[in-house]
């Protein structure tokens, strides 16, 4: 089977936050079982070595997290968790302990879009985990996605957070691709906001790629499989992994008419015409 660098598995859509910079999602709330998550892991691992457990929710409201990762792990997954970093204070040590977690990123920029008075002990929390990490042989990425200014609200914390940073951690911070290492296994990761793909929205013009179906693809926590991590309505349903063999639904004329148009630069589903992100990588 065809190898890619990530595969994306939502194992809730639940979130305990309401950020404004996320579109959340409107499909009914559903938290994946260990049997399901054993079922699709199974699944997907000829297909990648590299399982992302995010797509839309945050994963470590799953109240069996540590069974999940610890499927993972007996299947040899190396798996990376994108969290608001809320809940680490309970489940930190849950993800220290699992051998098969390689990389936490931490969404910063969560904290100043939901209750900013808890900036404190929030940030204290996540660089503590950060620290601890490290010396559990992880890697912790700090994310600011928010720095360019654009959204009212979004963006006061950005100066106390980065001074905080320094504080916690001095010393010179390299540049690496996406920001800066800060420690070992400690980097801070920024990231240049854009629309999320929405079928209410206008179709945007010129060329377009996406390296979904081609580096990546996602599965939602009902099974149903997307071509990237952005449809978080399942609007490109391309099968559903419970009752199909993976290699049938990456293969169906939908998925393959996705990835040929991308190879030519253009944009075949109404859902990527209105993607800002597939505008990104036209250079």
């Amino acid at each position: 089977m065809r190898q890619y660098n990530k595969v994306y598995l939502e194992i809730t859509n639940r979130c305990n936050l309401r950020c404004s910079f996320c579109p959340g999602t409107r499909r009914p709330p559903r938290t994946m079982s260990p049997a399901e998550f054993r079922l699709l892991a199974e699944k997907l691992r000829p297909a990648t070595r590299y399982l992302y457990l995010h797509l839309m929710g945050e994963p470590l409201l799953h109240p069996e997290l540590p069974a999940l990762l610890a499927i993972a792990g007996g299947l040899n997954f190396l798996v990376n968790i994108t969290t608001n970093g809320t809940l680490l204070p309970q489940v930190g040590e849950t993800l220290l302990a699992a051998p098969a977690v390689r990389k936490v990123s931490i969404s910063l920029h969560s904290l100043e879009a939901n209750d900013s008075r808890a900036f404190s002990a929030y940030l204290g929390s996540c660089i503590s985990f950060a620290k601890r990490a490290a010396a559990a042989g992880k890697l912790t990425g700090l994310r600011l996605w928010n720095l360019d200014g654009s959204l009212p609200g979004q963006n006061d914390l950005n100066a106390p957070m980065l001074e905080e940073l320094h504080r916690a951690f001095p010393g010179e911070w390299p540049p690496v691709r996406e920001g800066h290492k800060i420690a070992e296994r400690i980097y801070l990761e920024f990231g240049e906001r854009f629309e999320w793909p929405d079928l209410s929205a206008g179709e945007r013009e010129g060329d377009a790629f996406c390296y979904g179906l081609r580096d990546q693809f996602g599965v939602l926590c009902d099974g149903t499989v997307v071509p990237c991590c952005l449809d978080h309505e399942g609007d490109l349903a391309l099968g559903n992994l419970f009752t199909q063999p993976l290699e049938e639904i990456l293969s169906s004329p939908r998925a393959r008419a996705i990835y040929e148009s991308f190879s030519g630069r253009q944009a075949r589903e109404e859902l990527c015409r209105k993607c800002g992100y597939a505008r990104r990588f036209i250079r």
